[in-house]
């Protein structure tokens, strides 16, 4: 295990033997670098479920893609500590440090998204339960105003029919009563005050009975008109567009997509009074800060840590590989200048044999 996490960490191992003091932290450095992988293979693994879930080859898809971006974030953490150069002040190690910082920003806010969808999962199918509600209720009303410009003719038509008929029918209420005061012999303006079924009571009853035909007729009319509407309705799918049932919200939550689910997420804090949960938005933004944390760990750990005899030991093996480096170029050269007289003498030779050659041909 030690072997392993030393690898991890790129360590000079022969170098790193003769310094044990310095062995727990390199362990150390290397668990990090290794965890840190491991836990974006997770994660890279399971935002790549997400977004396939439904389909058959969803693991398969997870398991290879979590394995790739894995070991992709293991190298690129392995070699951005083995580049940091410990000889070099702070800040140049910061900006050896920073491209990776910055990508571990991008990555952790990209990979904590799918699984703050899944923290927040039954928040989020409350949201859409409510908004898939709203966004219904918007679009019958909608197709209903539509359908009424549509049809503003017809509409108006019975809107007519049914004023009418209200007054016809308080018209026929006041004759009704009247007939009943002429009859009984209660003293008004328009009874006579005299008891009894006279010929002034038949007359109102007469008069009355016209007006209940009429209204009968307005009516009849009426229903006509709603009738002809409720038909043109169905023609044209009004009628099937129904407040979604608890079964079809919870069928359109489980296939909602990642917009929704994300929209969802993002709107989750704000209230429908329009106030803001500040528990909630301060728990996305920090899920998010813990993943580039983990992110930028291995970079942290590289660049909090001191500079050792271990970084001594490398950098003088450095200089001596450069030096032995340079000495090869300069033996080579002047090797090169040394046998310089001999190669002339050797062309100058070769060319002769050619010479002579070409004239016992010729």
């Amino acid at each position: 295990m030690k072997d392993f996490f030393w690898w991890c960490a790129g360590i000079h191992k022969a170098s790193l033997l003769k310094y044990p003091e310095e062995h727990n932290k390199y362990l150390s450095i290397g668990a990090t670098i290794f965890f840190t992988g491991l836990f974006a293979a997770l994660a890279g693994g399971y935002a790549l479920y997400f977004v396939f879930s439904g389909s058959d080859f969803a693991i398969l898809y997870a398991l290879l893609f979590g394995t790739i971006w894995g070991l992709a974030i293991f190298n690129l953490d392995r070699y951005i500590v083995l580049s940091i150069d410990k000889s070099k002040s702070g800040g140049m190690q910061f900006l050896q440090a920073l491209p990776r910082i910055l990508l571990a920003i991008l990555i952790g806010l990209i990979i904590s998204r799918p699984l703050e969808l899944k923290i927040f999962d039954k928040e989020i199918k409350e949201y859409l339960r409510a908004e898939y509600l709203v966004q219904q209720n918007a679009k019958i009303d909608t197709l209903n105003k539509t359908f009424e410009n549509k049809y503003r003719v017809e509409y108006g038509q019975m809107n007519a029919l049914k004023i009418q008929a209200d007054s016809m029918d308080a018209s026929i209420k006041t004759a009704r009563q009247q007939m009943n005061h002429e009859i009984f012999g209660t003293k008004t303006q328009e009874t006579s005050g005299v008891m009894g079924y006279g010929p002034y009571a038949k007359m109102k009853e007469a008069e009355l009975k016209k007006q209940e035909v009429y209204l009968d007729s307005l009516r009849s009319r009426i229903n006509l008109k709603e009738s002809e509407l409720l038909n043109r309705k169905t023609a044209e799918g009004l009628m099937s567009q129904r407040i979604l049932s608890d079964r079809t919200l919870d069928s359109a939550i489980q296939v909602a997509g990642f917009a929704d689910r994300n929209a969802a997420l993002s709107n989750l804090h704000k209230k429908p009074d329009g106030t803001v949960n500040q528990s909630t938005e301060y728990a996305v933004i920090f899920i998010a800060l813990l993943f580039i944390f983990f992110e930028c760990l291995p970079v942290f750990v590289k660049l909090m840590s001191g500079r050792d005899a271990y970084d001594n030991a490398l950098k003088n093996q450095k200089e001596i590989h450069y030096y032995e480096s340079d000495t090869e170029v300069r033996v080579e050269k002047t090797a090169i200048d040394k046998i310089d007289d001999f190669r002339i003498e050797a062309s100058i030779k070769r060319r002769m044999d050619n010479l002579e050659q070409e004239f016992t041909e010729n």
